[in-house]
This record gives C-alpha cells, sequence and structure tokens, in this order.
C-alpha cells in the first residue's frame, strides 16, 4: 500500500512538474526579480545598480503625480466597477427571457470582447473626435455644442469610464447568464408559493443569494481589470490633459520606458501587486462574512 502510494505521489509530481515550471518561470521568478529590483537605483542601459533599500518606496509616497494617479484610478474604478457590474446583472436577468433572440443580444454584448484593445481604442478616438467624430455630429444635429470628450479635463476621464463600462459590460454579462443558467427552477417555484412569484421580491429571495458565487468572481475580475487599465489610456490620452486621466499602470509605464527608472517602476509595479491583491482578498473575506450572517 505504501509503495503505491509513493508510486502515485510520484506520478502526480512528475505530471505536475511542466505546469510547475512554467509557473516558476513565468510568475515567481519574475516577481522576485521585480521586488528586487525596487530595492535598488537600476536604470535601463546601466551596468549595475546600486542597493538604496526602501528609498525608491519613500520617493513614492512623496511623488505628487502618483498621488494624482491613484486618485484617477480610484475615481475610475468607483465608477467603472458598480456600473459594469450591476449593469451587466440587470441585463442578464432581462436577457435570459429573451427566447430566441437572446444568442444575438449575447453577440452583440460580446463583441467589445473579442475585440483588440489597441484597435477598439482606436475605433473610439475616431468617434470621439472634436471635429468630425460621429458622437459630436449627432450632437450638432440635435442643437448641442460639441465636447472636446478626450482633451477637456473636466469630461476626460468620465469618458474613459464610460468606455470601460462599454468594455466590461458584455463579458459580465455572459458570466451572469451562465450563473443563471444553474438556478434550479424549483427554487422559484418555491418561492412563488411564499407570495414572491415575480418582481424584485422573486429576484432577492431567490436569484441573488444564489448568483452570490458568481456575483463574487464578477467583482473581483471587475475590480482587477479596472486598477490594470492601460490600453485606452495610452491610445486615448497618454494621461492627458493635464495628468486627468494618468492612471496606475500608465505611470508605470512611463517610468520604465519613458524615463528608463527601472527601481522606481518595479517599487510602483510591487505596490500595484499589492494593491490587486488587497482588494481580493477584501472581496473574499467580505463575501465569507455575508455568506456567515446569511
Amino acid at each position: 500500500m505504501n509503495a503505491d502510494l509513493r508510486h502515485r505521489r510520484r506520478v502526480g509530481a512528475l505530471l505536475a512538474l511542466p505546469g510547475a515550471t512554467l509557473l516558476l518561470a513565468l510568475l515567481i521568478l519574475p516577481s522576485i526579480a521585480v521586488l528586487a529590483l525596487s530595492f535598488t537605483d537600476y536604470q535601463f542601459g546601466m551596468l549595475g545598480a546600486a542597493f538604496v533599500g526602501w528609498r525608491q518606496y519613500a520617493a513614492l509616497g512623496s511623488d505628487a503625480g502618483l498621488r494624482n494617479s491613484l486618485a484617477n484610478t480610484a475615481l475610475y474604478v468607483a465608477i467603472v466597477a458598480p456600473v459594469s457590474i450591476g449593469g451587466a446583472l440587470w441585463l442578464a436577468v432581462l436577457l435570459q427571457g429573451q427566447g430566441r433572440l437572446r444568442p444575438l443580444f449575447q453577440t452583440v454584448f460580446f463583441l467589445p470582447v473579442t475585440a483588440t484593445l489597441v484597435a477598439m481604442a482606436t475605433a473610439w478616438e475616431v468617434v470621439l473626435h472634436p471635429s468630425f467624430g460621429i458622437a459630436n455630429t449627432a450632437l450638432s444635429w440635435l442643437g448641442f455644442e460639441r465636447v472636446r470628450f478626450l482633451t477637456d479635463p473636466s469630461t476626460a476621464l468620465g469618458t474613459l469610464a464610460a468606455i470601460g463600462v462599454w468594455k466590461m459590460l458584455g463579458y459580465n454579462i455572459l458570466l451572469f447568464l451562465a450563473g443563471l443558467a444553474t438556478i434550479d427552477r424549483q427554487l422559484y417555484e418555491a418561492a412563488a408559493l411564499d407570495g414572491a412569484d415575480r418582481g424584485w421580491s422573486r429576484f432577492t429571495l431567490v436569484t441573488l443569494p444564489t448568483l452570490a458565487p458568481v456575483t463574487l468572481f464578477v467583482t473581483v475580475i471587475t475590480l482587477i481589470r479596472s486598477v490594470s487599465e492601460f490600453e485606452t489610456v495610452a491610445v486615448l490620452t497618454q494621461g492627458g490633459p493635464s495628468g486627468a486621466t494618468e492612471m496606475l499602470l500608465y505611470t508605470l509605464y512611463q517610468q520604465a520606458f519613458r524615463y528608463f527608472d527601472v527601481g522606481a517602476a518595479a517599487a510602483l509595479a510591487v505596490v500595484f501587486l499589492l494593491l490587486v491583491g488587497l482588494l481580493s482578498i477584501l472581496q473574499v473575506r467580505l463575501f465569507d462574512r455575508g455568506s456567515a450572517h446569511g
């Protein structure tokens, strides 16, 4: 029996070796390298680097540009996450009863997910152009003044947030539809016997509690994707105008590939990874606490 168990463990370890090797090479070792670089003053082109300890992290704390980037990222997430999650849940519930038209609506909403992010951002640049863009042309026809969506500091971040909602909505809808398909119809029948046969009461009594695991997953994924926003900033605004759309990953990109300050970029990457990890842990803890009270 012991020999058979040892054999099974050896086979299991052998089967896990390729995946573990890839995990080590693509995730663990690069993460360790980034952490090590964050304690140095290394810059691209330097033959060596000096150990500076926590100086890079202290510099991040006193960087006004980074504070602006964090504030913009927080506002972006505060807009995109609740709207794309709540809107996706609402649309998924509506689409569930569309019958033969449901595949068509699913395809329409999922199209942004299949599009190349840079191509999608370029298309939005054409749509929102202040002179010949479709959006401003429509506003002119309706008698409104043209809006500088991407070049006005008061509208630029909100415009990027609207694009972010559009980009994430379809993926979240499909996840919620998959969750709705797993709900036992007998639960709705039992709720109907208790008087919750339609509308809000049926949704809060059956649909929402049953979808709790899916909602947690969608929330975590949406938060991570929102905090990680980069492509639309890089293509549409480059952090402008006047830093109004500067966000965390774009700041990291500039530190590394514009200013070639790899040490500072590595420190910012560590802060970013910690932020994403804390968001994920917080969501899971809140979900576990809600489940315990439920």
